[in-house]
This record gives C-alpha cells, sequence and structure tokens, in this order.
C-alpha cells in the first residue's frame, strides 16, 4: 500500500512557486493594500495641487581662478578653486543680501528669497547650477539671474581685495628697501675711490636686486586676470510649472502606496500567528492536508453532503476517504478519531459523518460513534432508524432491543441505522451525556466499541470534542490510534496545532492528516467560541425511529452557580503527556 502519512518535507526549492505562493499570502491582506493605495493616491493628489504653482529657473556659472596665462595647461583650476567652499558662499546671507538689495527685498520677505535658491555642482565640472523656485515663471528667472550677479559680483571683490592686499604688502615691505637703496647712492657718490666704494657698490647691488624682486611680483599680481567666472547660460522664464502633473503624481502615488500597502501587508504576514498556508499547517502537524471544504457548502446545510444539488462538498469528501483508505497506518487499524482543535465541533461532526457515508459507499460496514458526551446532536441531526445492538451489548446485560435506562451510563446499548442515500447506510452510536465522561470513554464497554473495527471489512469513526478544550480526546487516541484534525487556518494558531501534534504523539496516536474549511456562517476569524459558537441541539426522545427533524444547534453550558460535580462539564486530566523529541 502506499503510505500518505509522512512527516511534512521542505518542498524543493522552486523560485517561481515560491514567489507565487507569497505572493497569495499577501493577498489575503487587501484592505491593507487597499489602505496603502489610498494614503499613496491622496499624497499624489496633494503633490499634484501643491507643484501645479510652481516654476523653476536655472542658470550656470563657470568659476575660474586668477591667472596671468588663461592658455597655460599646467594651471589646473580644481586646485585653486574649492568647489565645495565655493558652493557654500554662493548660498550665504552675503550673497542673498547683495541680490535683495538689486531686487528690492524687504526684510521680511528676506528668508522667503533665501528659501527659494539651490545650487548644485555636476560632478567633475567647475559649473554651479543657480535653481530658484518661484510662484511665477518670471519671477523665477529674475531671482535666478540676480543670485548669479550677486554671487559673481561678490567674488570678484573678494579676489580684488585679496590682490590689493598682497599689493599693499609688498609695497610696505619695499619702500624701507628702496630708501635704503637711495642713502646707499647717495653715499656712494661721496666715497673716494677704494676698498671702502667698492664694497658699498657690492652692498648697493644686493638692494637694487631685492627692490627688484618686489617689483615685479607687484607687477605679477597687478597683470593677473582677476576675472571671477562667466554665466554659461543665463535663466530664461520656465514655460511649464514644475512637478509631473496629477496624472503622473497619482500614478507615482498609486505606486507608492502599492509599496507600501505590500510592506504593510508582508509585516503583517510576519507576525501573522495564523497558518499562512497548507504548508504552514502540514508542517505543524508533520501530516498532510487531505482536502479543503468548499467555502459556500460548509456549515450551511445538513450534516450528509449526499443529493447535494452542488456535488463539490460531496466529492471533496470522497477524496478526503479514498486518501485516507490509501494510507497504511489507517489500512491496519481503521479506526479514525475526527476532532476540532477548539471552539465549535459542528464542521468536524459534519465531516466524520461524510466520511463514514463515504466508507460505506464502497462497501465498508461503518460505524460512528458520537463521543462527545458533553454536546450530543448527531441524533437529531441525521435521518435515523432504530437498528441491531452492537456485538460488545449482546453479551452484556442491561435491557432489550435498542432500549434506554435511565441508570445505565454511556454506551447503553442504543445503535441507529443511518441512510445516507445513495452512499448506503452505517451504524450510530449517538451520544448521550454522561455523569462522569472521562470514566464513561475510558470504560471497558467503550474500548469493546471501538474494537469493531478489528472485524473484516469494519471500519469504526470516532467523532470527539475539541482535543484543545477537553481531554476527551486524548482518552481515545490509544483505541483508534489515526487522529484527523478539522480545522479552520484563520481561526487556529501554528503553536495550536504543533500542541495538538504533540498532545496526540504523546498519548500514543498518529496524526493522520488535516481537513480545511473556511470559517462557518456568522463566525469571526479567530472566534470559534463564545457567543459566536454554534450549540448543539437536546437528542431525540428514547425510542424515536425514523428521520430525526433537524433541530438549530443550541450548546447549553452550565451557569457557574448552577455547575455540579461530576455532571461531564468537568475536564479531568486523564494522562500526564511527557513531552520531549518525538
Amino acid at each position: 500500500m502506499i503510505e500518505t502519512n509522512r512527516p511534512a518535507a521542505a518542498p524543493a526549492d522552486d523560485e517561481p512557486d515560491l514567489l507565487r505562493d507569497q505572493f497569495r499570502q499577501l493577498l489575503r491582506y487587501r484592505r491593507l493594500i487597499g489602505a496603502g493605495i489610498g494614503v499613496g493616491l491622496l499624497g499624489g493628489v496633494y503633490l499634484g495641487i501643491s507643484t501645479a504653482d510652481t516654476y523653476v529657473a536655472t542658470a550656470d556659472v563657470v568659476l575660474r581662478a586668477p591667472t596671468d596665462d588663461p592658455f597655460n595647461p599646467s594651471l589646473a583650476p580644481d586646485k585653486a578653486i574649492n568647489i565645495g567652499s565655493e558652493r557654500q558662499v554662493a548660498l550665504s546671507s552675503s550673497i542673498a543680501n547683495e541680490a535683495a538689495k538689486k531686487l528690492g527685498v524687504s526684510a521680511k520677505d528676506f528668508a522667503a528669497l533665501r528659501a527659494g535658491l539651490q545650487v548644485t555642482n555636476p560632478p567633475q565640472t567647475m559649473v554651479l547650477r543657480f535653481t530658484y523656485t518661484a510662484d511665477s515663471p518670471k519671477e523665477a528667472a529674475k531671482r535666478a539671474n540676480a543670485m548669479t550677479e550677486a554671487y559673481l559680483l561678490k567674488r570678484q571683490e573678494s579676489l580684488d581685495a585679496t590682490r590689493d592686499k598682497m599689493v599693499k604688502g609688498y609695497k610696505e615691505q619695499r619702500d624701507p628697501v628702496a630708501k635704503q637703496l637711495d642713502e646707499l647712492s647717495k653715499e656712494i657718490a661721496r666715497m673716494p675711490a677704494g676698498a671702502g666704494r667698492d664694497a658699498a657698490s657690492s652692498s648697493k647691488t644686493d638692494l637694487q636686486s631685492e627692490v627688484g624682486g618686489y617689483n615685479g611680483k607687484i607687477t605679477k599680481l597687478e597683470a593677473l586676470d582677476m576675472t571671477p567666472g562667466r554665466v554659461t547660460s543665463a535663466a530664461t522664464a520656465p514655460t511649464g510649472h514644475d512637478g509631473p502633473g496629477i496624472l503622473m503624481s497619482l500614478a507615482l502615488g498609486a505606486a507608492v502606496g502599492l509599496a507600501l500597502g505590500l510592506l504593510a501587508a508582508w509585516v503583517r504576514l510576519v507576525f501573522d500567528p495564523a497558518p499562512r498556508s497548507e504548508g504552514d499547517v502540514a508542517r505543524s502537524l508533520r501530516a498532510p492536508v487531505l482536502g479543503y471544504l468548499p467555502r459556500d457548502r460548509t456549515g450551511g446545510g445538513p450534516l450528509l453532503a449526499a443529493g447535494e444539488a452542488d456535488p463539490r462538498l460531496a466529492e471533496e469528501y470522497r477524496s478526503v476517504a479514498f486518501r485516507l483508505a490509501y494510507d497504511s497506518r489507517f489500512a491496519d487499524r481503521r479506526r479514525l478519531l475526527v476532532v476540532a482543535p477548539r471552539g465549535s465541533s459542528e464542521t468536524a461532526a459534519a465531516v466524520a459523518v461524510n466520511l463514514a457515508a463515504s466508507f460505506a459507499e464502497t462497501g465498508k460496514d461503518v460505524l460512528l460513534i458520537e463521543a462527545d458526551l458533553r454536546t450530543p446532536v448527531l441524533a437529531s441531526q441525521l435521518p435515523t432508524d432504530a437498528g441491531g445492538r452492537p456485538r460488545w451489548s449482546q453479551t452484556t446485560g442491561g435491557g432489550s432491543g435498542g432500549g434506554r435506562h435511565a441508570d445505565s451510563e454511556w454506551p447503553d446499548g442504543r445503535q441507529l441505522v443511518v441512510d445516507a442515500g445513495e452512499s448506503g447506510t452505517f451504524d450510530l452510536i449517538p451520544g448521550d451525556r454522561a455523569r462522569n465522561v472521562p470514566r464513561a470513554l475510558t470504560s471497558a464497554r467503550a474500548t469493546r466499541l471501538i474494537s469493531e473495527a478489528d472485524s473484516p471489512n469494519a471500519t469504526v469513526v470516532v467523532l470527539a470534542p475539541p482535543v484543545l478544550s477537553y481531554a476527551d480526546a486524548l482518552a481515545l487516541v490509544d483505541r483508534v490510534d489515526g487522529v484527523l484534525v478539522v480545522c479552520d487556518p484563520r481561526a487556529v494558531h501554528r503553536t495550536d496545532l504543533s500542541r495538538i501534534r504533540e498532545l496526540i504523539s504523546g498519548a500514543g496516536g498518529t496524526v493522520l492528516g488535516a481537513v480545511l474549511h473556511a470559517p462557518l456562517p456568522g463566525e469571526k476569524r479567530g472566534r470559534g467560541k463564545g457567543k459566536d459558537a454554534p450549540a448543539a441541539a437536546r437528542p431525540a426522545p428514547p425510542g424515536a425511529s425514523g428521520p430525526a427533524t433537524p433541530q438549530p444547534l443550541t450548546y447549553e453550558r452550565a451557569e457557574p452557580e448552577q455547575h455540579i460535580p461530576g455532571d461531564g462539564t468537568d475536564t479531568v486530566a486523564l494522562r500526564t503527556v511527557r513531552t520531549g523529541r518525538r
């Protein structure tokens, strides 16, 4: 036989499949994505409106260093000019003050004048680009040109002041030497020829050389070309407003909003404790997902799906039963326990009933045991008829036929036959409220009842309460072995599924797989109990035969002041499960 119950292994890395799976998971949070797109569109509208009345004018200035030979290739302007410092000077208040005087801008508008200017330097160039933003095209061009002229004027003044200061310094050093040279010349004219005159003449030559050096430096400074730079591109009035326009702004806003929405959805996905996909469920339970019940038929109709107008649900149950039949662990024992994680057991009951009908359709002798002794519902929800007793009751006392006794405990020997239509019939052991649920589930009579699966061609399906709400299911695990978990992936946490696997493994059982379903009508995500949980109908009266009239599910819960110890609503720990490596 083919064994389908293997631990879920990590699939081979397939980039396209992984991307498609992640994208489908992100689409679960459509509201977050929609909110992100809405915020982006609002931002696009604001951008389009705010830039509709702004205009930008640009002027370019090429800087040059003072030189006496502009055609000398050895001169490196970038070595003589610090372009970063010049950019800061262009943005300084002194330049803005000079431009304000020329434009006639008042002191109140001085800050706004400076705020509209931007100065940039294109890479690997000696160009300063003056960009001015204003409310009108003419004003933008006018102010950009005024800023450019103010900067060049200030730079010219700064260079001239530097040259004048250096010339003045050289003159101050030359004048004393020139005066000393004049006095020495007069003294030499009065001296007779001889050694003294020759020494004085030598000193005169040295002084003349020093004075000549100062004069050469002064001449060189005065001959420098002090042009600070030139305007290569004057600012002109722009023909259109700045900004991408309303349509482009909306497109950009939608793109940015979509990115923000996807980012928010991804963050929500990372911190979502619920299983993000069927693979997450399989990894948490270490068992395959055997089926996913269609949304529109879950919890909305009768328990038996056979004969429905839409055959999808019945076919899904047949598919699950087929996969279970080819699982060697189930085929060896043919005992299946159907449970839900917590909350309502309505869908788990429907799965147990329809799996029993699917097994009966294949010719199996199927016995469905309702081990939910706290909220029994199947007898009142299924078309039943009185049937024979189960084999264990034939050797025990306690009445005849299928009758009940007020002092008897479950199982009390009552067995019903369920008419599943075209699928055939199967036997039902209906549940009944018991005074001591743990004792009833672990009794010898319940054990003999479950052992019906040891007969040839027989299959036993057991329905138990939610495994995380009560310990009832754990009392049956070692008798049944195969466990089928029925859950809504959006209403259960991955930690809950891992805990279920640990509890079942610790109790000696095996999780054969999981059946997933959509939220029940009226249920909210993550809430499967309380006000949103459906309740169980009361069992049919004793001796009732024939199809029972379906009643609405109304779970009964004892009020605190009405609680009676031992009435079956207690949760009793049946054993201690030691966790560890499994």
